[in-house]
């Protein structure tokens, strides 16, 4: 092929690879995609709930004498209910202690038939301890921060041997309680918390009118309790200083003569014919009355005071500056199925703060002061305390003041003090009776039917034999 026809050739070859390509069908164009975003990191999945174990159900039989009728639904009563109501696994069973026989009695036949209640009441924590009844609760308080708020007095009350075997279920403040307005309307001064002794008898003296219907006490028979304290810091509550009696002690007897000569300023000392310038048929009216400057009584008739008094009150203890208390303990059944949520619940109705604030809100409800005093005391239960009755300047000095207190609920806690200061017979006759038991003897000290010094000796000899005797029979 020559040069011309080579030329030719490919010039129509272009053309028609031009014409071939433009008739060729165009590609679809692709939309545009948004960046896909880069995968997210594995998550942990959510674990389920898990799921609160139910409490296994538990019945607790529980004995009181402050829980009146169901009918009357108390404050006790109802802080039962409470409890089972914040621990639905709980069931609270009262246990029927109508019947005759005492407390005690009655115990004794339920534990012949094990059928003590886990939780009770104690009368005569003693005679428990010597039976062999109650659990050791030390475990659950040595750890407690609630138990450092309770008195060292209550706390040594329930101790046996270094063991815990109860736990204070009440305290009450107990001494002289004054008529503020009456000692002012006599132009003298009223005697307040942490009066000294002598200027109280001082003050109570001057106020005494027999003939216009005042006296400065109500009765005498509370001298003999506080008054050797007074005297001699060792002794506690009539004269015991924590394992024996001291009936022959100077300060006992001091408070023997010191009973003796007030007596013409109490109810005691009326004759037949002064008794009616009053209007009071006993001593237990006097101070409501306003016909007693002071009266000698426990913090449960604070009630009493704050809705009924109408005069203004206040409490002044034991005169040096003290009071002495009362206590209500609660035990623990050593036969008990459960003890952890036994001794739960007797933490509840005794010593627990929760347990105290919950009582005085059923109180505040009912429109009623608190039966009880706390228990746990601090500033903050003091105060609450306080809330329901006004300020009382003599009450809080003595809830301030309570790890010195005389604790008078001796029988409730120191085996042989029953026999040692009531029932004991120490073989003694005086005139027509013959035989008498300690509390005759005590009792008429001031009627002068006998010399008390000439039976001091005999009367703490026999006591302090029956406090060694029933504390050898103690095992813990």
């Amino acid at each position: 092929m020559n040069a011309l026809k080579l030329s030719r050739f490919l010039a129509v070859t272009a053309v028609l690879v031009i014409v071939l390509v433009g008739c060729a069908p165009r590609p679809t164009p692709t939309p545009t995609q948004p960046p896909t975003a880069p995968p997210k990191p594995t998550e942990a999945p959510t674990p389920a709930p898990t799921p609160v174990p139910t409490k296994a159900p538990v019945t607790l039989r529980y004995a009181n004498w402050n829980l009146g009728t169901e009918e009357e639904n108390n404050v006790q009563r109802q802080l039962v209910k409470k409890y089972m109501e914040l621990n639905p696994h709980v069931k609270i069973e009262i246990v029927d202690m109508a019947g005759e026989g005492t407390w005690d009695d009655k115990l004794t036949a339920l534990a012949a038939k094990g059928q003590l209640p886990d939780v009770f009441m104690a009368d005569k924590t003693p005679l428990y301890v010597k039976n062999g009844w109650l659990a050791d609760l030390t475990p659950f308080v040595s750890n407690d921060p609630d138990w450092q708020q309770v008195p060292e007095v209550l706390r040594n009350a329930v101790t046996y041997d270094g063991k815990v075997l109860g736990l204070p279920a009440a305290q009450f403040v107990m001494g002289y309680f004054v008529n503020i307005d009456l000692f002012e309307a006599n132009n003298l001064d009223a005697p307040t918390y942490g009066v000294p002794v002598n200027d109280f008898f001082a003050n109570v003296t001057a106020l005494t009118d027999v003939r216009k219907g005042r006296l400065g006490m109500d009765e005498i028979e509370f001298i003999l309790g506080w008054y050797p304290s007074t005297q001699d810091p060792k002794l506690g509550w009539f004269s015991f200083d924590g394992r024996h009696m001291n009936y022959n002690s100077d300060a006992f007897k001091a408070a023997v003569a010191k009973a003796c000569e007030m007596k013409p300023h109490t109810w005691q000392g009326l004759t037949d014919e002064q008794k009616p310038n009053f209007k009071s048929q006993g001593p237990w009216e006097l101070f409501l009355n306003q016909e007693s400057g002071v009266r000698w009584d426990g913090g449960w008739m604070v009630p009493a005071f704050a809705q009924q008094a109408t005069f203004n009150w206040d409490f002044l203890g034991v005169p040096g500056g003290n009071q002495a208390l009362v206590g209500d303990f609660i035990v623990v059944s050593k036969t008990t199925a459960n003890l952890e949520e036994a001794f739960k619940f007797a933490k509840w109705m005794t010593y627990s703060r929760e347990g105290y604030l919950a009582e005085a809100e059923i109180a505040k409800a009912a429109n009623q002061v608190p039966t009880r005093m706390p228990v746990y005391v601090d500033k903050d239960t003091i105060d609450l305390y306080l809330s329901f009755v006004g300020e009382k300047p003599g009450l809080r000095a003595a809830f301030e003041n309570l790890d010195k207190s005389l604790l008078e609920s001796l029988a409730k806690i120191v085996p042989g003090y029953v026999a040692a200061r009531w029932e004991g017979k120490p073989g003694i006759d005086i005139g027509e009776d013959k035989d008498v038991n300690m509390w005759y003897m005590f009792n008429f000290a001031c009627e002068g039917k006998y010399k008390y010094e000439d039976y001091a000796a005999r009367l703490e000899e026999f006591a302090n034999r029956l406090l060694d005797e029933a504390r050898a029979e103690l095992k813990p």
